[in-house]
């Protein structure tokens, strides 16, 4: 390697070896990034003078590293890669240094350079993607190749739109026709590059009856360009797809091909499936696109090479045309352009271009034979024996519904059938969706909005496969974890119905519906004001919401509970996440409304305490000033004179019981201190009653978390029930006589104890009266399990 770089030109060694430095320099510092996480940059990003002195190149590569790294960790908590470019990487990115160094060569040689680079690169296009005779125009922007023809399809069939501009399309307004499912604005972008009204736009429809959902409607293209022929205008250009942006469908090229040469028009063609037309097998309908006048190509997303330009093919016969139209250029600058696809392409080879496609396509084959064997998963491809895109989504039928709907399901995704239902699959999918991305960041799938299945997952290895080095064990990982997620999927469609019925069958919640929710679903504890003005209202409804969810945080639980979305949700309520099958929604929903009360009634408590406590003040006040007015009228006028009151009271002393005042706090109300003076000690008074537990509260297993359902089955719990009401109930004896003289039971846990006696016995009949011929190891053995119960 180094004796091949000794006979290169230095001025080029140099440059690759700067180019090599620096790349490693950011990449060492993209480790030590991610190695030290909790490393802070300086805010250098801040415009400032420029330096007189200079800097040189490490520091200046090391601003560049701060400007892209500085603010990661404060923008968001998601880690963030650069991108592994690669040596084919370096070469486009070499390619780039090169195109400013050739730029100062003298004309002559700028000249025979750009035109080898620009032809040699053109051949090698046109005959990996089978399109012969074709010229090349690249560009950055990849509109930009599609706004260039249509300027060359004007020129062609308007003869005096050079002389005369305009004022021609006067006479015969142009019409572009474009499916309604290409990208997103793309008719739009054309128009107000090309100085048309939004009129010569016409978006034609897909099929709704036949065929593919996804596919332009020939028939109805057909009819719409005769009625635009017959008003005056004239059809211009037709935009095919050969991958939809969405579902990577293929429109029907050789159908269109025929109509765009019945009607005189130009076929222009994109989309990712013709990055396999550089396969050995390759499907009819992307086939076809082989035949069109033009179509562009983004090999960099394709093959992972970062900053090479897209392509646009075409076919045209007029040199002096292309030119007027821009897809030439006389100028040997702007043929550069070409030169880092030109570099990247020899360093793969046309073995490594295929190698990289067809890897791709084996990605999405092995998820879709995956896919296929899994339940409640939804497809929506256009050939199962080879397609580039895997659209799925994850679907499951009601139980309420018709037979007639079972029967119409098939294997692929249907038409929605209530619009509530399709919006809650559509909040599921996006969740399934961000959670694969997340657990799964190898393997390019995102989320994508289709206007028929509505919100899909979507794998489309062409784009994203070269760029983040997807394999095929992370196929296998994404199944695994789609596989973990079904259930809980399930698990929460299911229950939703439930807990809404609990919810509104429990005084004091009232259930949210959210449709947008990934989750159980939306509860609201109501505060029961009294009179109450609506801004105090709302904050006591914000403060028992929110200590409500903190509480059940708290908890030793599986489940999420937050207060929902950013941006969108409702206020003063808990959300309530994903959850799984064995969850006991009853228990769930008694613990919110049980906790709820409970921070009422100490909200209430604590409002009301100091009212309370002022009004007893005051009423203990007026009593004790009632009561010395009572002691004076006892002793007499004499024993209130100071030396004669003193005299006669050592005569003749009179005795009276001090009587104070105490406030009790849990009655809320006024106790004489008598009896405290008599028996030394405070007075009982009255017994606050018990704190109130969950009517559903219930013994758990070691390990066993709350809103859990136990898994002993109801069998076992009846064959030990009479044994066990017979164990507690020689237990309650035992521990009765043991109980204190001056301890008595309540009322509660007396009238407790004669159930359970009455229950006892009656079980215990029962048993004896079945159960009389059975072995005496059986009874021992039921003992056990209503000791362990």
């Amino acid at each position: 390697m180094e004796a091949k770089l000794a006979m290169v030109d230095p001025t080029l060694a140099e440059m690759g070896k700067n180019l090599n430095e620096a790349m490693k320099m950011l990449e060492d510092n993209q480790r030590k990034v991610e190695e030290e996480n909790e490393k802070k940059y300086a805010r250098k990003d801040i415009p400032g003078p420029l330096q007189g002195s200079g800097q040189d190149m490490v520091s200046i590569l090391q601003l560049v590293q701060n400007l892209m790294h500085g603010e990661e960790e404060e923008e968001t908590s998601q880690t963030y890669r650069l991108q592994n470019v690669g040596e084919q990487g370096h070469m486009a990115l070499l390619g780039h240094s090169l195109a400013a160094y050739i730029s100062v060569l003298d004309r002559e040689r700028l000249r025979k350079l750009t035109t080898r680079i620009l032809s040699d690169t053109t051949l090698w296009l046109c005959r990996l993607f089978r399109y012969e005779n074709g010229s090349a125009y690249y560009h950055e922007d990849d509109r930009e190749g599609l706004l260039k023809i249509c300027r060359l399809v004007i020129h062609t069939r308007y003869e005096d739109y050079t002389i005369e501009g305009f004022n021609v399309l006067y006479s015969k307004q142009p019409v572009i026709y474009i499916s309604s499912a290409a990208r997103t604005g793309l008719g739009q972008a054309l128009c107000n590059q090309l100085g048309l009204p939004l009129s010569c736009m016409c978006h034609v429809p897909c099929n709704t009856m036949f065929g593919s959902q996804h596919q332009m409607d020939v028939a109805l293209l057909d009819r719409v360009i005769k009625d635009d022929v017959e008003s005056g205008k004239l059809p211009l250009l037709l935009v095919a797809n050969a991958g939809t942006p969405g579902a990577g469908h293929t429109d029907k090229l050789g159908r269109l091909k025929e109509l765009c040469e019945q009607y005189n028009m130009w076929l222009h063609v994109e989309g990712v499936n013709l990055a396999t037309l550089a396969l050995g097998y390759v499907s009819s309908s992307v086939l076809a696109a082989t035949k069109c006048d033009s179509m562009t190509l983004t090999l960099g997303s394709w093959l992972g090479l970062p900053a090479v330009p897209a392509v646009t093919l075409y076919r045209h016969e007029d040199p002096s045309l292309s030119l007027a139209a821009g897809l030439t250029s006389s100028q040997p600058v702007e043929k550069l352009r070409a030169l880092p696809l030109w570099l990247s392409l020899q360093y793969l080879g046309h073995d490594g271009i295929v190698e990289r496609i067809k890897h791709a396509s084996q990605l999405s084959q092995r998820l879709l034979e995956n896919l296929k064997n899994l339940d409640f998963i939804k497809t929506s491809v256009e050939d199962e024996l080879s397609s580039p895109v895997v659209v799925f989504k994850f679907f499951q039928e009601y139980s309420n519904r018709d037979q007639t709907s079972h029967a119409a399901q098939a294997s692929t995704i249907q038409h929605p059938i209530i619009s509530s239902e399709r919006h809650v699959y559509d909040t599921f999918n996006q969740w399934l969706g961000e959670q694969l991305a997340q657990l799964v960041p190898a393997s390019g799938v995102d989320v994508v909005e289709l206007e028929d299945e509505g919100t899909c997952v979507r794998f489309s290895p062409l784009m994203t496969s070269a760029v983040l080095g997807t394999e095929i064990q992370d196929i296998d990982q994404l199944v695994d974890c789609l596989k973990m997620k079904i259930p809980v999927l399930t698990s929460t469609l299911q229950l939703r119905e439930e807990f809404e019925q609990e919810v509104r069958r429990t005084p004091g919640l009232l259930y949210i519906e959210d449709l947008s929710w990934p989750g159980l679903g939306v509860v609201r504890y109501n505060y029961h004001s009294d009179g109450k003005n609506d801004d105090k209202q709302e904050k006591e409804l914000e403060k028992i919401n929110t200590e409500l969810l903190k509480k059940l945080n708290e908890l030793e639980s599986d489940l999420t509970f937050s207060l929902g979305p950013e941006f969108g949700g409702q206020k003063n309520c808990v959300y309530i996440g994903m959850v799984t099958e064995d969850l006991d929604v009853s228990e769930l929903v008694e613990t919110i409304a049980a906790t709820g009360r409970e921070i009422e009634e100490n909200s209430r408590l604590l409002e009301n305490m100091t009212e309370v406590v002022r009004k007893g003040i005051q009423e203990a006040q007026l009593q004790l000033q009632k009561a010395n007015e009572e002691r004076l009228l006892e002793e007499g006028l004499l024993r209130q004179i100071p030396v004669v009151g003193s005299v006669l009271n050592w005569f003749s002393p009179f005795q009276a019981s001090p009587k104070g005042r105490t406030f009790n706090l849990t009655a809320g109300s006024l106790e004489s201190t008598e009896s405290m003076y008599i028996s030394k000690a405070q007075g009982t008074g009255t017994t606050p009653p018990p704190t109130p537990t969950s009517s559903l509260s219930k013994q758990r297993l070691p390990g066993q978390k709350v809103f859990k359902r136990s898994l002993r089955s109801s069998d076992a719990l009846s064959e030990t029930s009479s044994i066990s009401h017979c164990d507690d109930l020689e237990k309650m004896d035992q521990r009765a006589p043991a109980l204190s003289p001056g301890q008595e039971q309540g009322p509660l846990e007396t009238q407790k104890l004669e159930e359970q006696k009455e229950v006892a016995k009656a079980a215990t009949t029962d048993t004896e009266a079945t159960q009389s011929d059975q072995p005496l190891h059986d009874c021992t053995e039921a003992e056990e399990q209503g000791s362990q119960r």
